[in-house]
């Protein structure tokens, strides 16, 4: 029997008993709870949970199942068993609210032994063992007394085997199970109650009763219509039907394992489960299948979700066909291969095979471009030098091929497993953590990794952008992607756009990227930023103001040319404001930083003092110098060795590689991949606008140049106008007039403080008559702290005054409290106000004659003058 005819004997056998016969569900299911379809009830779930109505009573299918990712995943264990699979089919008959057990157990047991002529599967009856739950009497009852089976080969089981669940609530009950003595051979004799794995009495059928409701407490009540799902493995039930060991052996998989061998030259050992090549050989086979029948129900390998799966079959694929000694694609050749297997079943493989061969075709070249050298860098890491393994992977090198050579860490994990060696997770998610919070801290492009897969996936399809800016302003280009991007400053929507080439520069060495416009057929987008989603690959982040801008349109990419000329004026200024700072400061300065927008730069330097403004002068006056000359620019690519005989100097910010890009502007010769003016002379002016410490020996430096240091000088001019204007001289005065103007206001001062102390002393005059034996305590609103503190040194001075404590709220709200005590005392007067201070929330003190707190608690100050009053006593030795 081929799987084909087992398939169509399954469906027609329930189809002959009233079956609607239902084509399987695609492999994408419906259930946000699962990332595959991994059960044959799983599309009929929601008439299962009541959620809809079933358009039929009784349903047939073969449904198409994956189990990879998630929690259902036997991904890792493919070609390690005789019996597991990515994709496999999953033949079920359901009731929805009909029929239950009474019939659906007589019907499997009719199907799994009739003989095959009237439509059944001819197995020998003698050698089927049944498991119920242990506490379902009813099923054993029907088991033996309808069907006839011995009650020796009855088995009942508890929960862990024979009940199911849909979740933690909703619809469950027992369930039994068929299984088949496959002889001594392959164990030891028992039942399926001894023998856990399966071995000899393999598991060929499960049945499901539903008929509780569990509630979120555990209860479980009687469902008001039960219900039959039940489940047999079809390459399980085939490989006993074909008479062979194991599904690799089946007419569903052992095509796959000729055309392995033919494409790798090695030879496939039936039944060897140690031998490497065979291992290898079951994995390319099963993989092919899988993947072509995912990317046929619309899954595309990405780096999220199912995709991320879809990614890791066929990867695991490819690098077994690298470890079985091929350097040519295998893939294409069997996905071909596994259509043609799987195409009688489902037709619509055929139809869209040119795609599917593609899609998994165009994986396999991405990803043989860098398995060869992840493979040898990761042999390389697990041999301990002596010719044996290490005991441990580090995290880092883990992380290292994860990023950088698009190695899953599972791939990693499985190459080392095979060696004995265990791999550094906790190291792995160190430096993964340490990445993704090198992108929080970074200004831009912090992405989480599904977006950096995407970015991946176009360099692996596109390659890197070709930058044409440094001779060009305007390009026909290529849309290569259009992807959501973040919002906009404004809160507006934005999209990224990746170009085939392009003249905007992205980003990098201090210089912002550009802006400008990208113009196709059918719309227009604002380009507001330009930056690097990878080496190499320039994303321009963009708003689309005008109809839809889509991959694989030519578009017309401009720049903002005044904005990318105000950009290159600031940024080989930048250079010669370095040149400057070396010649003024000495060789020591350092570049720590930069950034060169349109409106200014900002240069970080080492140095170890403040620029003096002599200095300052100084630097202007080289810079402008190289200015006025106006000498011709000229960067060009030489060898890093070339340009360190030149004696170029590195400029922060740019990676180098064995090319580099030099600039040669005046007597500047430095390392540079950014713009920059054609003669020296087109930056105009550099002016200085700041310069300050940014940390321990750090400095930093901001000037303009060209258009904006001309707006600097006519905005400064404009300021010294309207300050002459204010102290009433002319500009060409405009610092005498200031002095005069200081000079009146000190004057001003010297008065108002003689006018207050005046006004002190006549208080004093009224205060110092509440004096009880020579002490002062009261209160007094509305003075400044200093006020106050004349104001008790005042009252002091009265005669018969000894001690003066003032207490009062400000005018801002504060509170301000004094004491003033005899200057020859031996004590403190702050010991007046200790306590008292603490009563308005605050504190002061002094260790003199004269003391003053401060408080924040004006409600506090009748306390405050009691707890000081309180203090007096003591103060004076009483």
């Amino acid at each position: 029997m081929t799987a084909d005819q087992l398939r169509d004997s399954f469906t027609g056998f329930f189809a002959e008993r009233g079956h609607t016969v239902v084509p399987s569900a695609s492999l994408i299911p419906h259930d946000p709870t699962v990332m595959f379809n991994v059960a044959g009830m799983v599309p009929f779930k929601s008439y299962f949970v009541g959620d809809e109505q079933a358009p039929y009573d009784r349903a047939v299918s073969s449904q198409k199942c994956a189990r990879a990712g998630g929690k259902h995943n036997d991904l890792d264990d493919v070609g390690r068993t005789k019996r597991h699979l990515v994709f496999f089919e999953m033949l079920g008959n359901f009731s929805f609210g009909d029929y239950f057990k009474t019939d659906a157990i007589p019907w499997s047991w009719e199907l799994m032994t009739s003989d095959p002529s009237q439509g059944g599967w001819g197995f020998d009856g003698d050698q089927l063992w049944v498991t119920v739950h242990e506490t379902d009497d009813e099923a054993e009852q029907i088991w033996h007394e309808q069907v006839g089976v011995p009650m020796e080969r009855i088995q009942r089981l508890g929960d862990k085997d024979n009940y199911w669940q849909m979740g933690d609530t909703g619809p469950c009950g027992p369930c039994s199970e068929i299984h088949i003595d496959r002889g001594a051979a392959f164990g030891p004799d028992g039942g399926p109650l001894n023998d856990p794995a399966g071995d000899r009495f393999m598991e060929i059928w499960n049945l499901v009763f539903m008929q509780f409701n569990q509630a979120s407490d555990g209860t479980r009540t009687p469902l008001p219509t039960p219900s039959i799902d039940t489940g047999a493995g079809l390459e399980r039930i085939l490989t006993l039907k074909q008479g062979v060991d194991s599904v690799w052996e089946t007419d569903l998989m052992q095509p796959m394992i000729d055309v392995a061998q033919s494409l790798t030259g090695k030879r496939y050992l039936v039944g060897d489960y140690d031998d490497r090549d065979s291992f290898g050989l079951r994995v390319l086979a099963e993989h092919a299948r899988s993947g072509a029948m995912l990317v046929n129900d619309g899954v595309f390998p990405s780096n999220e979700a199912r995709g991320y799966v879809l990614r890791r079959i066929i990867r695991r694929a490819v690098r077994f066909a690298y470890l079985l000694g091929t350097d040519k694609l295998v893939m294409p050749t069997l996905t071909e291969t596994a259509i043609g297997v799987m195409a009688n079943a489902y037709p619509d493989l055929r139809k869209n095979q040119d795609f599917i061969v593609n899609v998994i075709a165009n994986e396999e070249e991405r990803f043989r471009h860098t398995l060869k050298n992840g493979l040898s860098i990761l042999d390389g890491e697990l041999s301990d030098g002596d010719g044996g393994d290490k005991k441990e992977l580090s995290g880092s090198t883990a992380f290292l091929l994860h990023d950088t050579y698009g190695f899953p860490l599972e791939l990693t994990q499985e190459i080392a497993s095979e060696r004995s060696v265990e791999v550094d997770l906790e190291g792995f998610r160190s430096e993964m953590t340490a990445q993704r919070e090198r992108a929080k801290a970074s200004a831009k492009g912090a992405v989480d990794d599904a977006t950096l897969g995407g970015y991946r996936e176009i360099v692996e399809q596109f390659g890197v952008t070709d930058f044409v800016g440094y001779t060009d302003d305007e390009s026909e280009s290529r849309v290569l992607a259009v992807i959501d991007g973040p919002d906009a400053d404004d809160g507006s929507a934005t999209v990224e756009i990746f170009l085939d080439r392009t003249p905007f520069y992205a980003e990098s060495g201090g210089q912002v990227g550009d802006t400008g416009t990208i113009v196709t057929e059918t719309g227009r987008a604002e380009v507001l930023d330009t930056t690097f989603a990878l080496p190499q690959l320039r994303r321009h982040t963009a708003r689309v103001v005008e109809g839809t801008v889509t991959a694989g349109q030519t578009a017309t990419a401009t720049i903002d040319i005044d904005r990318r000329n105000q950009i290159r004026r600031n940024h080989t200024g930048t250079h010669l404001l370095h040149h400057a700072l070396r010649v003024v400061l000495g060789d020591h300065v350092k570049q720590a930083g930069s950034h060169v927008g349109p409106d200014r730069l900002r240069f970080d330097f080492s140095h170890y003092d403040a620029v003096t403004p002599e200095q300052i002068a100084e630097i202007e006056k080289i810079a402008n110098t190289e200015t006025l000359t106006n000498e011709p620019t000229r960067a060009f690519e030489t060898t890093k060795d070339e340009a360190e005989a030149l004696g170029a100097i590195a400029f922060f910010g740019d990676k180098y590689g064995d090319i580099v890009r030099v600039l040669e502007a005046g007597s500047t010769v430095e390392l540079c991949g950014g713009t920059h003016v054609k003669a020296t002379g087109d930056i105009g002016t550099v002016k200085v606008v700041s310069e300050s410490s940014i940390g321990s020996n750090l400095r930093r430096i901001e000037a303009v140049t060209g258009e904006a240091s001309v707006a600097l000088l006519q905005h400064d001019e404009a300021l010294i106008a309207d300050v002459a204007g204010l102290v009433g001289t002319g500009a060409d005065d405009v610092l005498g007039g200031v002095q005069r103007k200081l000079d009146e206001i000190k004057s001003l001062n010297d008065e108002i403080k003689s006018l207050r102390s005046q006004i002190a002393m006549g208080r004093a005059t009224e205060i110092a008559a509440i004096a009880n034996d020579g002490v002062v305590v009261t209160r007094v609103d509305g003075l400044a702290p200093g006020d106050l503190r004349e104001l008790a040194i005042a009252v002091r001075q009265q005669p018969n005054v000894d001690l003066v404590v003032l207490i009062g709220e400000t005018s801002t709200g504060g509170v301000t409290l004094v004491a003033a005590v005899p200057p020859n005392s031996d004590k403190p007067a702050s010991a007046l106000l200790k306590d008292a201070a603490k009563a308005v929330g605050g504190g002061g003190g002094g260790k003199g004659d004269i003391a003053t707190a401060g408080g924040k608690n004006p409600d506090g100050i009748t306390e405050a003058l009691g707890l000081a009053a309180a203090a007096i006593p003591a103060f004076l030795g009483e």
